[in-house]
């Protein structure tokens, strides 16, 4: 090989190494930035017995971050097994049955780690439960229980509400409700 053709292999090495550690930096940078935010899709697909839908070939009623912030707000301060006591703001779950014309006695509640627990849809107005997504001011993050936080007042109703019964009421990292 030449001088003049070694030099145009290295300058195409220096070139695409050069943009390769130009898209890894932008990459790693976009990363860090959702890590450090953590700030989830704020989103809650409901299911199942439902009157109303926002997709009807998936028979689903999609609350936006803009719908969910639009209920009205509620707050419950308590503690739980996880957390000291704290206020938890978000609607009622009451509020989201209603809006997607809810017509079941149960509420089978999906996470974004495939956790499904149910509850019965009497618990709305015997504890006024709330769907939480902020806890003390601040909006839940994935790593704290977010995007959606399901809350019972605990320390209103200790004798039933505490204890590993209790407990598994405390959904957190709620996606999706199936109405059944």
């Amino acid at each position: 090989m030449t001088n003049s053709t070694t030099r145009v292999n290295d300058r195409k090495r220096a070139v695409t190494g050069a943009r390769w550690a130009a898209g890894l930096v932008l990459a790693l940078a976009a990363w860090s930035a959702q890590a450090q935010s953590e700030q989830p899709l704020l989103a809650l697909d409901v299911q199942g017995k439902i009157g109303k839908t926002t997709d009807a070939a998936h028979k689903t009623y999609r609350l936006t971050e803009a719908q969910l912030l639009a209920l009205p707000v509620h707050s419950i301060t308590t503690s739980t097994t996880w957390t000291p006591r704290s206020t938890f703001t978000g609607p009622l779950l009451a509020d989201i049955l209603k809006t997607v014309g809810a017509y079941g006695s149960q509420v089978e509640i999906h996470t974004l780690d495939d956790y499904t627990y149910t509850i019965p849809v009497s618990d709305c107005d015997r504890y006024g439960v709330v769907v939480a997504y902020s806890m003390n001011g601040r909006r839940l993050k994935i790593s704290d229980f977010g995007p959606l936080f399901l809350i019972y007042p605990r320390d209103a109703f200790p004798d039933e509400l505490t204890g590993a019964s209790g407990d598994s009421k405390f959904v957190w990292q709620i996606k999706a409700l199936i109405v059944k």
